[in-house]
């Protein structure tokens, strides 16, 4: 997350400043005790909503994907659902950054409202957090390669 992004959300939550938390009642912070969300859950729970909206092809930067792609062909590794997903959260509030492919002939800006508003309410309904950012950085478009499938087909052939 970058720097700004993170001061703007500690900010937030301190200050209460956006969407007026601070006099808010929250279902984490009660009389008899309080509820931690950890980040990763946070983190699993955006990559999740954000996977779900037609037009995303996948998650995370060229390095990250590469590493991911690596991690699959080795057995009993599991995927990292919160590849390209970087998250703040705080006692009460939350700010999302996601790094998205997308699939080419895709609107990109409405795929981002779609995309902010599947994340924010899978967030706010399963954690109870306030989400106030969710930020959305698009590093490529996925074009389906005729050569893919080309050279799969030849190696079906050839044994």
């Amino acid at each position: 997350m970058s720097s700004t992004t993170t001061e703007n959300a500690k900010t937030v939550e301190k200050t209460g400043a956006g969407r007026d938390a601070s006099n808010r009642p929250s279902a984490l912070v009660t009389d008899q005790g309080t509820t931690t969300i950890a980040d990763a859950v946070v983190q699993k729970i955006a990559g999740l909503a954000a996977r779900e909206v037609r037009g995303v092809h996948d998650l995370g930067g060229g390095t990250a994907r590469a590493i991911g792609a690596l991690r699959d062909r080795i057995p009993g590794a599991s995927s990292s659902i919160g590849q390209g997903v970087s998250v703040e959260v705080g006692e009460k509030q939350a700010a999302v950054d996601l790094e998205l492919v997308v699939e080419y002939g895709v609107a990109i800006a409405e795929l981002a409202i779609a995309v902010r508003r599947n994340v924010i309410t899978a967030i706010e309904q399963m954690t109870g957090l306030e989400v106030v950012e969710v930020n959305i950085n698009v590093n490529d478009v996925f074009i389906e390669d005729d050569t893919d499938e080309q050279q799969s087909a030849g190696r079906d052939r050839v044994q």
